[in-house]
């Protein structure tokens, strides 16, 4: 498997770190692989290498190790994913806590719509002014909001997006984001006619993998998606 590996980033201990390329992970093996990932998560990836997906945003690759190694060292010893997961969100969260970016943004934590307009980056007006898609910076949604934002999100899922937004992460490949945003709009619609998030999530991966492998029908598959956003 050759493919998905673009550099060695770095070693620790026993460990080899390795940016990969997501996209090709997505759209070949694994369409649940986000940003990071470890072999008691994905039985593909090898034993003893942490899976980094390239970023297009600022750098965390610090956090997503923190949270890796934690996670495989509870797996490896028969500890289940949910409390894996848990565990290691604590570590990171701590991690995160004495980052820069905290630091210098923390006084806004308490003012919600200054913060939201510093997360907000590029509004893209491609499809009308039903929803609002905005690309956000990601490491900020998940310093101050949700540790496991990523890829996108919409009001019916977190309480922190405005009313009619759609969230797409700036660490996101931009040739990615078409794809997410179809999987975001057409889960939103479905949740509005009633749909639980989880019935509306794995309906709405299927049709993101397939115009993964679709490509040519994903433009008229979003203008869709957008002509029954109520």
């Amino acid at each position: 498997m050759k493919k998905p590996y673009i550099k060695k980033f770095s070693e620790i201990s026993k460990f080899t770190v390795w940016i990969v390329d997501g996209r090709y992970i997505r759209e070949n093996i694994d369409e649940e692989f986000t940003n990071f990932g470890q072999h008691y998560r994905f039985v593909f990836i090898p034993e003893y290498e942490l899976w980094v997906d390239k970023q297009y945003g600022a750098g965390e690759e610090k956090f997503y190790i923190d949270h890796m190694l934690a996670e495989h060292k509870l797996m490896s010893k028969g500890v289940d994913y949910d409390t894996a997961i848990e565990k290691a969100d604590k570590i990171e969260q701590s991690e995160r806590a004495k980052s820069a970016m905290i630091k210098q943004n923390l006084k806004l934590k308490k003012d919600h719509a200054k913060l939201v307009n510093l997360i907000h980056k590029k509004q893209i007006r491609s499809f009308g002014n039903k929803l609002k898609i905005w690309v956000v910076n990601g490491e900020l949604v998940r310093d101050f909001f949700f540790l496991d934002f990523t890829e996108g999100g919409h009001d019916k899922v977190y309480n922190f997006i405005p009313e009619k937004e759609i969230w797409l992460d700036d660490d996101l490949s931009p040739t990615e984001r078409k794809f997410v945003l179809l999987h975001e709009v057409h889960e939103r619609n479905l949740m509005v006619k009633g749909l639980k998030y989880d019935d509306a999530h794995k309906d709405s991966s299927k049709i993101e993998f397939y115009c993964r492998h679709h490509q040519r029908e994903t433009f008229k598959k979003i203008k869709a998606e957008f002509k029954k956003v109520a």
